[in-house]
């Protein structure tokens, strides 16, 4: 019972910081003139994604490792089935056909570093220098490069436009100030995730794979979700896609943190599972960028990806994740 107190408490504070995050967020991207798309993709998506870092941290410090990574991989997928309720959101549709089709390059990115993790848990490769496995290497450098790679083309955009108005100093500092706040509480929440979610692992007896990648998975994707709907009620659509895909770019980065945490190789001590929860990453992402660049406005049409077809294939991959976990 204490495990759940504590679960449970620790998303309280998580959803306050959440709004606040959204909302500082916004203030910053306008103040600036550098956009929400970008300021979503990077400074919200990382705030948003402190609880994953710090969480799966503590949780390979804990001994779980398949716990941390299925986290990683698990808020991946709930980031999507997000995407598919904020899009859901009335008038129906909406979020999903006025993003920005700029989105497609951080989505990109997001669905190639998911990818090329997945080719790791299958590869375990053993290789490690100074404690740091290559591929956590090549998933660090490759979103920062991606990320540099989006920042550019987002400056290109501005430059084309028309310079926005930019508000006072003031107005700017006190937002950075809300933000780092906001960001703060969200990262003095996580340990407690952390300690509550291995403590529910092995009460439930689900094993770390599937409680890390559905549950934990889902408790770290509450800054998302939070800061997510705060800023589609705002009117920030870009901000909240941004903060979505850029979050699961993010994700894959944290590996290598990761790594530093872990003696040995990481990716060889895995559960080869988290492959199947990797792919079903990937195959969400792929929905969510179809849905935008589509734009499908008929109501009914079931096939046409949208939110509906996005949360159904999240809850066939945790349903698929369960079967195969219960299985081994």
């Amino acid at each position: 019972m204490t495990y759940v107190l504590v679960f449970v408490a620790s998303g309280v504070v998580v959803v306050f910081a959440g709004v606040a995050l959204a909302r500082h967020a916004d203030t910053i991207a306008e103040a600036t003139g550098i956009g929400r798309l970008w300021i979503g993709s990077v400074l919200l998506a990382g705030a948003t994604s402190l609880p994953e870092l710090t969480t799966d941290v503590f949780a390979v410090r804990f001994d779980a490792a398949d716990l941390a990574v299925g986290d990683l991989f698990g808020s991946s997928m709930a980031n999507m089935a997000i995407l598919a309720i904020i899009g859901l959101m009335p008038p129906r549709g909406r979020v999903l056909r006025e993003a920005a089709l700029d989105h497609g390059l951080a989505a990109s990115l997001a669905i190639s570093l998911n990818a090329m993790a997945a080719a790791l848990v299958l590869l375990r490769p053993e290789a490690s220098l100074w404690g740091v496995g290559p591929g956590s290497v090549v998933l660090f450098v490759g979103y920062v490069a991606g990320t540099r790679s989006v920042y550019r083309h987002a400056a290109r955009d501005r430059i084309a436009a028309a310079a926005p108005a930019r508000a006072s100093r003031a107005v700017l500092r006190g937002a950075g100030i809300g933000f780092g706040v906001a960001a703060a509480a969200v990262l003095a929440a996580a340990p407690a995730f952390a300690w509550s979610a291995k403590g529910i692992a092995e009460v439930s007896g689900l094993g770390n794979t599937f409680v890390g990648t559905w549950l934990v998975g889902l408790a770290t994707s509450l800054p998302e979700l939070v800061a997510s709907i705060a800023a589609v009620r705002m009117g920030a659509f870009d901000l909240a896609v941004g903060n979505l895909f850029g979050s699961n770019a993010l994700n894959m980065a944290i590996f290598f943190a990761l790594d530093l945490a872990q003696p040995g190789s990481l990716f060889a001590a895995l559960d080869p599972n988290h492959a199947l929860s990797a792919l079903s990453a990937v195959v969400l992402m792929g929905l969510g960028l179809a849905a935008i660049v589509y734009r499908a406005q008929r109501r009914f049409a079931m096939l046409e990806p949208d939110g509906f077809l996005i949360l159904a294939a999240y809850v066939v991959s945790i349903w698929l994740l369960y079967l195969r976990s219960a299985a081994t």
